[in-house]
């Protein structure tokens, strides 16, 4: 259009962002990326031991959301969702192996085939049920994150956006049987196990 400037060519050579980080020539970033935790989740586990693996496990497990009172705002309308979707920070994983053994199997799987706690960058996920909402507090279930975590966001969980179908899922489809039996350990701490 007339009186904007082009867009200027892509370079070859890694340069600085406006935040300062440096891109690669392919895009890639290669600075690190910083989170402030927005919340915390409430939840009645006070250790991984025996904490459900996954949310479906996690029917009966209630606890609540503190949110930054500064962020109150953000949940105007929240209430009209029955699920929301957390992102957390898996504050107790230790370090990550690339190769796992992870707790519905026996062999060893790459960490980006399973659902270990112990990743290259430590955030969960989980869909809860949304119960009701007090002020900044959010009354949920189906937890399945040690009590104290760290939230970094909230997303309303829409089953247009989020479900998909037919999928494949891999090893799992061989495991899920043992869902609701299998519970956390301690290996995937930083205190092993």
């Amino acid at each position: 259009m007339a009186g904007l400037d082009p867009e200027p060519p892509p370079t070859a050579e890694p340069g600085p962002d406006p935040d300062g980080a440096r891109s690669n020539p392919d895009g890639a970033r290669s600075a690190s990326i910083s989170f402030r935790p927005i919340g915390v989740i409430r939840t009645p586990f006070p250790d991984v031991d025996g904490m459900p693996i996954q949310p479906a496990a996690a029917e009966q497990a209630r606890g609540h959301v503190d949110l930054d009172p500064d962020l109150v705002d953000g949940l105007q309308d929240i209430d009209a969702f029955s699920h929301l979707i957390l992102l957390w920070h898996l504050h107790r994983a230790c370090r990550p192996g690339l190769v796992v053994v992870p707790f519905l199997d026996d062999r060893p799987h790459g960490i980006f085939a399973t659902r270990a706690p112990a990743r290259p960058n430590p955030i969960g996920l989980s869909v809860v049920r949304l119960l009701a909402v007090s002020g900044s507090r959010l009354h949920v279930q189906h937890l399945d994150m040690v009590d104290g975590t760290p939230l970094l966001d909230i997303k309303p969980f829409v089953p247009e956006f989020d479900h998909r179908s037919p999928t494949e899922i891999g090893w799992y489809r061989d495991r899920l049987d043992r869902m609701d039996a299998v519970r956390s350990d301690r290996r995937f701490t930083s205190s092993g196990g």
